[in-house]
Protein backbone atom coordinates (compact mmCIF):
# COMPACT_ATOMS: atom_id res chain seq x y z
CA UNK A 1 0.00 0.00 0.00
CA UNK A 2 0.89 3.46 -1.13
CA UNK A 3 0.23 6.07 1.70
CA UNK A 4 0.33 9.83 0.95
CA UNK A 5 -0.61 11.47 4.14
CA UNK A 6 -1.67 15.02 4.21
CA UNK A 7 -1.66 16.00 0.73
CA UNK A 8 -4.46 19.52 0.95
CA UNK A 9 -5.71 21.17 3.75
CA UNK A 10 -8.75 23.34 2.98
CA UNK A 11 -10.79 25.52 5.68
CA UNK A 12 -9.72 22.95 7.87
CA UNK A 13 -10.28 19.44 6.61
CA UNK A 14 -7.26 17.31 6.00
CA UNK A 15 -7.02 15.13 3.30
CA UNK A 16 -4.99 11.63 2.79
CA UNK A 17 -4.79 9.39 -0.36
CA UNK A 18 -3.31 5.74 -0.50
CA UNK A 19 -4.13 3.40 -3.15
CA UNK A 20 -3.10 -0.46 -3.81
CA UNK A 21 -3.15 -3.52 -5.90
CA UNK A 22 -6.34 -5.76 -5.53
CA UNK A 23 -7.61 -8.50 -7.48
CA UNK A 24 -11.09 -9.14 -5.53
CA UNK A 25 -13.43 -7.49 -3.49
CA UNK A 26 -12.23 -9.37 -0.37
CA UNK A 27 -8.70 -7.36 -1.08
CA UNK A 28 -9.79 -4.46 -1.15
CA UNK A 29 -11.87 -4.86 2.28
CA UNK A 30 -8.39 -6.17 3.12
CA UNK A 31 -6.59 -3.26 2.33
CA UNK A 32 -8.96 -0.82 3.82
CA UNK A 33 -8.58 -2.93 7.44
CA UNK A 34 -5.04 -2.41 6.96
CA UNK A 35 -5.79 0.81 6.83
CA UNK A 36 -8.01 1.37 10.36
CA UNK A 37 -5.35 -0.42 12.18
CA UNK A 38 -3.87 3.11 12.45
CA UNK A 39 -6.19 4.53 14.69
CA UNK A 40 -5.51 8.28 13.04
CA UNK A 41 -7.67 6.33 9.54
CA UNK A 42 -10.03 4.52 11.72
CA UNK A 43 -11.22 7.82 13.75
CA UNK A 44 -10.82 9.98 10.39
CA UNK A 45 -14.61 11.40 9.15
CA UNK A 46 -14.68 9.41 5.79
CA UNK A 47 -12.45 7.50 4.15
CA UNK A 48 -14.09 7.05 0.86
CA UNK A 49 -12.56 4.59 -2.05
CA UNK A 50 -13.20 2.88 -5.01
CA UNK A 51 -11.90 -0.38 -6.98
CA UNK A 52 -12.08 -1.17 -10.85
CA UNK A 53 -12.06 -5.19 -10.56
CA UNK A 54 -12.17 -6.82 -14.55
CA UNK A 55 -15.11 -8.14 -16.24
CA UNK A 56 -17.44 -7.01 -13.15
CA UNK A 57 -19.33 -3.59 -11.97
CA UNK A 58 -17.52 -1.11 -10.05
CA UNK A 59 -16.53 -1.16 -6.59
CA UNK A 60 -17.24 1.78 -3.97
CA UNK A 61 -17.68 3.02 -0.71
CA UNK A 62 -18.57 6.90 -0.16
CA UNK A 63 -18.45 6.46 3.92
CA UNK A 64 -20.64 9.12 3.98
CA UNK A 65 -18.93 11.69 1.78
CA UNK A 66 -21.94 11.24 -0.96
CA UNK A 67 -20.95 11.08 -4.38
CA UNK A 68 -17.14 10.96 -3.90
CA UNK A 69 -16.88 7.17 -4.29
CA UNK A 70 -18.10 7.94 -8.27
CA UNK A 71 -15.62 10.53 -8.44
CA UNK A 72 -12.77 8.09 -7.99
CA UNK A 73 -14.38 5.57 -9.92
CA UNK A 74 -14.56 7.77 -12.98
CA UNK A 75 -10.74 8.82 -12.63
CA UNK A 76 -10.23 4.91 -12.59
CA UNK A 77 -12.12 4.77 -15.42
CA UNK A 78 -10.49 7.97 -17.71
CA UNK A 79 -7.35 5.91 -16.42
CA UNK A 80 -8.08 2.47 -17.53
CA UNK A 81 -6.88 1.45 -14.17
CA UNK A 82 -7.82 -1.78 -13.28
CA UNK A 83 -7.20 -4.09 -10.39
CA UNK A 84 -6.13 -0.99 -8.07
CA UNK A 85 -8.05 0.95 -5.48
CA UNK A 86 -7.80 4.29 -4.52
CA UNK A 87 -8.91 5.74 -0.94
CA UNK A 88 -9.29 9.53 -0.19
CA UNK A 89 -9.54 10.30 3.70
CA UNK A 90 -10.84 13.39 5.03
CA UNK A 91 -10.75 14.76 8.41
CA UNK A 92 -13.31 17.21 8.76
CA UNK A 93 -12.17 20.51 10.17
CA UNK A 94 -15.35 22.09 10.83
CA UNK A 95 -16.58 24.10 7.70
CA UNK A 96 -19.07 22.71 5.21
CA UNK A 97 -17.15 22.42 1.80
CA UNK A 98 -19.66 22.00 -0.71
CA UNK A 99 -18.77 20.98 -3.74
CA UNK A 100 -15.33 21.91 -3.64
CA UNK A 101 -15.12 18.39 -1.57
CA UNK A 102 -15.20 16.82 -5.08
CA UNK A 103 -12.82 18.45 -5.95
CA UNK A 104 -10.31 18.08 -3.58
CA UNK A 105 -11.19 14.54 -3.86
CA UNK A 106 -10.16 14.90 -7.92
CA UNK A 107 -6.89 16.76 -6.35
CA UNK A 108 -5.80 13.73 -4.42
CA UNK A 109 -6.36 11.44 -6.51
CA UNK A 110 -4.60 13.15 -9.41
CA UNK A 111 -1.85 13.38 -6.69
CA UNK A 112 -2.05 9.69 -6.24
CA UNK A 113 -1.90 9.12 -10.07
CA UNK A 114 1.29 11.49 -10.31
CA UNK A 115 3.01 9.79 -7.23
CA UNK A 116 2.53 6.46 -9.12
CA UNK A 117 4.40 7.21 -12.24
Amino acid sequence: MKLFENIITDRGSKYSVCGASVTTKEDALSVLKELKKNKKYAKATHNTWAVLLKDIAPLKNDDGEVGAGMVIVRMLEREQLFDHMIIVTRWFGGIQLGGDRFRRVKDCVNYYFDQRT
